[in-house]
C-alpha cells in the first residue's frame, strides 16, 4: 500500500505522532470497561448520565483517538498531503483532546456548569484546530482520488458533528435555553455516527482493501457517488426515512465482502477477519437501524467500527515500526510479522467476537454485563499490550543494532 503511494520518510509523521493517538485510544478503551463493571446495566437507558459517559469515551476517547492517529498518517499515504510540524501539531491536539473527553465524563457525572464550559474549550479547540488543518491541506492539492474526496466529506461531517456537540454543551451547562436541543442531538448523533465514522471508513477502504488484500477496485460509481449520496442524505435527515441511510451502507458492505471474495492471495489472515466481520456487523447493525431495535443497533453499530479499526491497527503499527527503522538504515529492522505476529491477532479476533456475543447477551439480560466488561478491558488491554510491545521492539532496535554504512 504504502509504496504504491510514494511514501518516503520526509513525508511520514515521526512514530510517536500516531502511536499516541492508538495508545490513548486503547487506555481510554480499558477505562470505558472499568466504567462499565461500575455502571452495569444502566447504561442501556440512554437517558441516564452513566449511558452519556460510556457514548461520549467510546465515540470521542476510542474511536476520535484511533481516526485522528490513522489520519495523520494516511493523509501523506492516501492522499499526498504534507503536514507541517506534525509532532507539534499533534501534541497540541493530543492534549487539549484528551482533557476535553476527561472533562465531558465529569461534565456528565457532575452536571457542574464549569465543566461543560472547560469540555467545549478544550474538546472544540482540539477538534475544530485538527480538522480544518486537515481540511485546508486537503483543499490544496491539485488532483483528487476518491478517498481523498471521501475523507474530505469525513471532516465535513466531523466539523458538523463537532459544531452540534458544542451547542448541546451549552444547553446542558446552562449557557444556552436549548430551544432546538431534540433535533440538535439527533443530527449530531446522525453526523457523527453515519457522517463521520462511515464515511471516513468507506473512503479509506477505497484504497486500503485493494493494496492490502489486492483485490479489484470498488466499482466507479461506488467510489465517486456512495459518499455523496450518504452526505446528501443526512443533510435532509429530518426528512430520510431510517432506510434510506440504511440501504447506501448495506450495499457499500456487500460490495466490500464481495472484493474480498475475490483476494488474489487468500492466505490466512486476521485483519481480513476483522474486515470481514465488520462489514457483516454494519449490513446487521443498519437491518437493526430499520427495525428500531434500540441498545442492539449501537452495540453492533459500535463492533463494526472497532472491526474495522482493530483491522487497521494490526497492519499500520508493524508497518511503520519496519518502515522506520529500515529508512534510518537499521541492519536487523524486524519484520513486520516479528512485530505483532499474525496468531496474537487472530487470537484478538476471537476475543473480540466473544465480547460482542456478550454485550448482545447483556442488552437481554443483566447477568452477563459483568463478563461482557471484563472482556472489554481484556481486549483493550490485549491490544495496548501489542502496541506497547512494537514500541519496546522500535526503541531495542535502534539501541542494540547497526546501521547500514553507505
Amino acid at each position: 500500500m504504502y509504496n504504491n503511494a510514494g511514501l518516503s520518510l520526509e513525508q511520514a509523521p515521526p512514530l510517536s505522532v500516531v502511536l499516541r493517538f492508538f495508545i490513548t485510544a486503547s487506555v481510554f478503551g480499558i477505562g470505558v470497561g472499568l466504567l462499565l463493571l461500575i455502571f452495569g446495566a444502566n447504561v442501556f437507558d440512554a437517558s441516564t448520565k452513566e449511558a452519556r459517559i460510556i457514548t461520549h469515551l467510546l465515540a470521542l476517547g476510542v474511536m476520535a483517538s484511533f481516526m485522528l492517529g490513522a489520519l495523520f498518517q494516511m493523509l501523506p499515504v492516501i492522499a499526498g498531503v504534507v503536514l507541517k510540524a506534525p509532532t507539534k501539531k499533534a501534541m497540541f491536539v493530543h492534549v487539549a483532546f484528551t482533557l476535553g473527553v476527561i472533562m465531558i465524563s465529569v461534565a456528565f457525572w457532575t452536571s457542574n456548569p464549569l465543566f461543560f464550559a472547560l469540555a467545549a474549550l478544550f474538546l472544540g479547540g482540539s477538534l475544530l484546530h485538527a480538522t480544518a488543518i486537515m481540511i485546508v491541506n486537503l483543499l490544496k492539492l491539485p488532483s483528487h482520488s476518491s478517498s481523498s474526496k471521501g475523507m474530505l466529506f469525513a471532516l465535513g461531517a466531523f466539523m458538523i458533528t463537532i459544531l452540534l456537540g458544542l451547542y448541546l454543551l451549552l444547553v446542558l451547562g446552562g449557557y444556552h435555553d436549548g430551544a432546538w436541543y431534540a433535533s440538535v442531538k439527533q443530527a449530531h448523533y446522525a453526523f457523527g455516527l453515519f457522517g463521520w465514522v462511515s464515511t471516513l471508513i468507506i473512503a479509506i477502504s477505497f484504497q486500503v482493501i485493494e493494496m492490502f488484500f489486492v483485490t479489484p477496485k470498488y466499482p466507479e460509481w461506488i467510489q465517486k457517488y456512495l459518499i455523496m449520496i450518504i452526505s446528501i442524505l443526512l443533510l435532509i435527515s429530518p426528512f430520510a426515512q431510517p432506510i434510506m441511510i440504511a440501504l447506501p451502507l448495506i450495499l457499500y458492505a456487500g460490495y466490500t465482502l464481495h472484493r474480498l471474495s475475490q483476494r488474489k492471495r487468500p492466505t490466512s489472515d486476521a485483519s481480513v477477519w476483522f474486515w470481514r466481520f465488520g462489514m457483516g456487523l454494519l449490513i446487521l447493525s443498519m437491518l437493526l437501524y430499520i427495525a428500531d431495535m434500540g441498545a442492539l443497533t449501537y452495540i453492533t453499530f459500535i463492533f463494526f467500527a472497532t472491526s474495522i479499526v482493530f483491522a487497521m491497527v494490526y497492519k499500520i503499527v508493524p508497518f511503520l515500526v519496519w518502515f522506520h527503522l529500515s529508512n534510518q538504515g537499521y541492519m536487523s529492522a524486524p519484520l513486520m510479522f516479528d512485530i505483532i505476529p499474525p496468531k496474537r491477532v487472530k487470537w484478538h479476533f476471537y476475543l473480540h467476537v466473544g465480547t460482542l456475543i456478550m454485550w448482545a447477551l447483556s442488552s437481554y439480560h443483566d447477568g452477563f454485563v459483568t463478563i461482557a466488561s471484563l472482556l472489554v478491558i481484556l481486549s483493550f488491554g490485549y491490544l495496548l499490550y501489542h502496541l506497547i510491545s512494537a514500541i519496546k521492539i522500535y526503541r531495542y532496535t535502534q539501541k542494540h543494532s547497526e546501521k547500514i554504512s553507505w
